[in-house]
């Protein structure tokens, strides 16, 4: 349930990112309406996991549901201005609710601890504080974009520019997710932490990271065609390989503390 919950918050706050980076003069109102009706569900149900762990990210949950939908209402006005300032709210808001719900963690040495081995924990405390953004929005704005290239369908005027922008905002969040995941995972190695599963560690990376980098390029190669349909179904591929990296990371998290 706590894996759950986790996942849920950092796929809405990495989603309303991924809509508020857009430039929303070039996108039209019903993109943002529709899914700001997404983020008012992943709340929903977030907020009775929430309440079911009798977390305070309840209250979180709670107050991004509500603003979700209060964007909704100001995308249905055509309220460009204010409904993208909602947007970050939710993507804050839904943040703060994902380091509430993170596990409090502390290493506990079996022996000694080098000077090397000190500053591995501290270095491997510090990354999980960038776990959930970094996670957030890879998992989020690769949904924000598969749902931009379906929208295409339902407009089909629309510039391709908004989801060329969004394409490379993704691939700079997996780079920097990668970076972040490679210093905590020789942390956590040079402390002998996650040896027993190098194979689940090494499944995380193949699929979460380099795959979805490489299926990313792909459908940036397709818009280059252009052909929208074909990078809508490869977004929907790269969804999955985000997904599945990501849900693996956090059951690694979980069961050895490190933002791997």
């Amino acid at each position: 349930m706590d894996v759950l919950l986790a996942f849920l918050l950092r796929l809405a706050g990495g989603l309303a990112a991924g809509m508020a980076v857009l430039p929303a003069r070039q996108v039209t109102s019903g993109y943002y309406r529709n899914n700001l009706y997404v983020l008012l569900g992943c709340h929903l149900l977030a907020g009775l996991a929430a309440w079911r762990l009798k977390t305070p990210a309840a209250a979180w949950c709670a107050t991004g549901a509500v603003l979700s939908y209060l964007g909704a209402v100001c995308w249905l006005y055509e309220q460009r201005r204010a409904g993208r300032l909602v947007l970050w709210l939710v993507a804050g808001i839904a943040l703060a609710g994902a380091w509430t719900a993170q596990r409090p963690w502390q290493y506990q040495a079996a022996g000694p601890v080098s000077s090397a081995g000190a500053r591995n924990v501290q270095l491997a405390a510090a990354l999980r504080w960038c776990e959930a953004p970094l996670s957030g929005t890879l998992v989020g704005g690769s949904v924000a974009a598969m749902l931009l290239g379906h929208w295409y369908l339902n407009a089909p005027g629309m510039q391709l520019a908004p989801l060329v922008r969004l394409l490379r905002w993704l691939l700079a969040c997996v780079v920097l997710r990668a970076a972040a995941s490679a210093v905590s995972a020789w942390a956590a190695w040079g402390l002998g932490v996650p040896a027993g599963e190098a194979w689940f560690l090494a499944l995380r990376w193949a699929i979460g990271l380099a795959g979805t980098a490489v299926l990313l390029v792909m459908a940036g190669r397709s818009l280059g065609v252009p052909n929208t349909q074909s990078a809508t179904g490869i977004l929907y591929v790269a969804v999955i390989a985000a997904f599945a990296g990501e849900l693996l990371a956090l059951l690694l998290a979980g069961r050895h503390a490190f933002a791997l």
